[in-house]
């Protein structure tokens, strides 16, 4: 979901005497009715939903794409690569390790599970810094020579993928079937969308609580989970040594976003099942708020992630997705509704055209599942899948699920245990910033106010672009509608509106002493309510507490 800020500038007015007159003298009248805050909101929504509807023809101007080979395509998509990985907060160094550790203790073996043909095992994994990556490993007892991430929804546990507990049902337990295949598996945990008051107040899915302090340190929950994943491509690609990997990833409903952008991110993945996922974005503002990427679609829709696949292989499998509403209460309110065939079919083609239809770069399959089907990874999707990793025969008849040797068994400690980890890293990276800040900012040079100026510009437009959010379209022409509100033997008192874009303005209140001289300038204070304020808040009309009127006693005091 995206949360834009627009810095609406208010215009410091010239003040000059000013009699009980409407409008305000230079401007035209304002003759609205109605609550004009509220019709601001709307015209800025109308505004926002417009640009949403025309980001997908705009975002070649980020793209230099090349198609004249496989390698100048790689080359050429390299910097959209990195910018991806950049605002999915993918940007720290993962730590090296030989093996995944077994989680095991006294009263409980690492092995959990034992199927036919294959056994499951406890494991965690190092990725950046003190966090873990954790799930199981599924170990065939013949293995076909392909490494298989399969990413469960943020709402399924490993173990209901790899059939050992309930929650999924069989036909769509991808990861059991993987291993059935001779394939060896490993499924990571992801947080999950279970709600909990936190602090006592705000009921927040864990996702969205790890996702808040995340973002505002440049980081992301995406960014964290996909480092989990790419971590177990490391081990793979190590474990692999000189030999040639084969190397793929199938994910459903969240697992799916893990999984495709991570593909996206490491070319070393060779193919990527995508199920219950793909889709136009355009909708993405209505979805929960951890999937919410600054700038995304600015340069990115679900076409543009499968190009940066390619020319790897990448399916998509058309099949019922989560379907999850979040509440408002005190948390970010979402719906989550499974996507159709009529706009996941058209931006897949989109996708093809983006790579002119080019057969060797766009590898793109699509594999509509059966109505039985609710949590993907059918029969189809998985031969196409391992088809595109080499190994092309029949799956093996489905068998009976593997015997869950794990009692009791409590998921939540495991989720705990990634919450804490992921909460105590955000916390580092808050007391780390101050330093961090500072490093960035020695840039500027202190030699002289005019030489200050000059390189703090660099540091304006950082925060122009990269922090608040910025439309580089001009501005509508200059025009003021105002209207007279009140009066009283101190100051006079107009509601103003100010054009910005097509169907956004700037709305506010404007109060000016009287007893101004002509020509006479007097300092103008721009006075900003908080969130679910007015301006009326300000000025006293509406008995906020904490603001006390603060703009009408500037006013009495000759501002």
């Amino acid at each position: 979901m995206f949360r834009f800020t627009l810095i609406l500038l208010a215009c410091c007015f010239s003040a000059t005497a000013i009699q009980a007159a409407d409008p305000l003298p230079g401007t035209s009248p304002l003759k609205w009715d109605g609550d004009i805050a509220s019709r601001m909101i709307d015209g800025v929504d109308k505004f926002l939903l417009n640009e949403l509807a025309k980001s997908a023809g705009t975002r070649g101007k980020h793209w230099q794409r090349d198609l004249s080979s496989a390698d100048a395509y790689e080359k050429s998509v390299q910097p959209n690569r990195a910018r991806l990985a950049h605002i999915l907060g993918v940007r720290d160094q993962r730590k090296p390790f030989v093996g995944l550790e077994f989680v095991a203790s006294t009263a409980q073996p690492a092995l959990v599970g034992r199927g036919k043909g294959y056994e499951v095992f406890s494991v965690r994994w190092p990725t950046i810094r003190d966090l873990h990556g954790e799930g199981l490993l599924l170990v065939p007892a013949k293995p076909n020579g392909t490494d298989i991430i399969a990413i469960p929804d943020a709402d399924h546990s490993p173990e209901m993928i790899a059939g050992l507990v309930k929650g999924v049902p069989a036909e769509a337990q991808y990861a059991r079937r993987l291993v059935e295949n001779g394939c060896r598996v490993l499924v990571p945990t992801l947080l999950s969308r279970k709600l909990e008051k936190r602090n006592g107040r705000a009921l927040l899915s864990s996702r969205e609580f790890i996702y808040r302090s995340a973002y505002e340190l440049g980081r992301h929950l995406i960014g964290y989970e996909i480092q989990q994943v790419l971590a177990g491509v490391d081990w793979f690609t190590r474990e692999a040594g000189e030999k040639d990997t084969h190397i793929g990833i199938i994910g459903w409903g969240e697992g799916a976003l893990i999984g495709f952008y991570s593909a996206a991110i490491d070319r070393r993945i060779d193919a990527v099942c995508v199920s219950g996922y793909f889709d136009s974005r355009q909708n993405i503002w209505q979805e929960p708020v951890a999937r919410n990427v600054f700038g995304l679609l600015d340069q990115f829709g679900d076409a543009e992630i499968a190009t940066l696949v390619a020319p790897r292989a990448c399916i998509v499998e058309m099949c019922r997705g989560p379907e999850v509403t979040l509440p408002s209460s005190g948390g970010a309110p979402a719906k989550l509704s499974s996507s159709s065939v009529s706009s996941v079919g058209p931006e897949l083609a989109r996708a093809s055209r983006l790579l002119g239809g080019k057969k060797e770069l766009a590898r793109f399959t699509s594999v509509i599942s059966g109505a039985g089907i609710g949590h993907g990874g059918s029969p189809e999707a998985l031969r196409t899948l391992l088809k595109a990793l080499g190994i092309d025969r029949e799956l093996v008849a489905n068998q009976t699920g593997p015997k869950h040797l794990r009692a009791p068994f409590d998921p939540e400690a495991r989720q705990r245990r990634l919450i804490h980890e992921m909460d105590r890293h955000n916390q580092w990276l808050l007391r780390e910033s101050p330093f961090v800040r500072n490093e960035l900012f020695k840039k500027r040079d202190t030699s002289s106010v005019e030489k200050y100026e000059a390189s703090n510009e660099a540091f304006r437009d950082m925060f122009r672009h990269e922090v608040i959010g910025h439309y580089d379209q001009p501005l509508l022409p200059f025009k003021t509608r105002s209207r007279q509100i009140a009066e009283s033997d101190q100051w006079t008192r107009y509601e103003v509106v100010l054009d910005v874009f097509p169907d956004v303005f700037a709305y506010g209140i404007y109060t000016v002493p009287k007893g101004i001289k002509p020509n006479e300038k007097r300092p103008v204070v721009v006075c900003q309510h908080g969130l679910e304020g007015r301006p009326q808040s300000v000025i006293g009309e509406e008995q906020f507490q904490y603001y006390s009127a603060f703009a009408t006693k500037l006013a009495e005091r000759g501002f």
